[in-house]
């Protein structure tokens, strides 16, 4: 009998252990990404700074298929932010037009007499 009771103990905290592991290993591969959004959106090109003292900077260009129905603000929110003053800037492009495949930290970003974007969003991370 005290071999069954350590064996119903040993499964009524390995139920509940295995239960929450599957929902951290289901959650981590389901979490929403650009594509999923309205807009067709694509990550085309990306830059970061090499200093990780002070803000992390990080520049995103992203092209949207269905400008009219896109959700840019949604689609920004979706990028990383980091806290202590770090800026996450995403350039957005019409697909059909041209737009930039890499980008440089400086201002301006990208060539913007052969670029127009169609909407600028950033991001700031909070100071603490």
């Amino acid at each position: 009998m005290t071999k069954q009771r350590s064996i119903k103990k040993i499964w009524l905290f390995a139920i509940p252990l295995i239960l929450i592991l599957g929902y951290f290993i289901y959650d981590a591969y389901s979490q929403p990404n650009i594509k999923e959004l309205p807009g067709d959106f694509e990550e085309v090109a990306f830059v970061r700074n090499e200093n990780n003292k002070g803000g992390i900077i990080r520049i995103y260009a992203v092209t949207a298929g269905d400008p009219l129905n896109a959700q840019y603000d949604q689609c920004a929110d979706l990028f990383p932010v980091n806290d202590y003053g770090s800026i996450t800037k995403i350039y957005f492009f019409d697909k059909s037009k041209p737009f930039p495949t890499s980008l440089q930290l400086e201002d301006p970003h990208y060539d913007a007499e052969k670029y127009e974007a169609i909407n600028i969003l950033s991001r700031r991370g909070v100071n603490k």
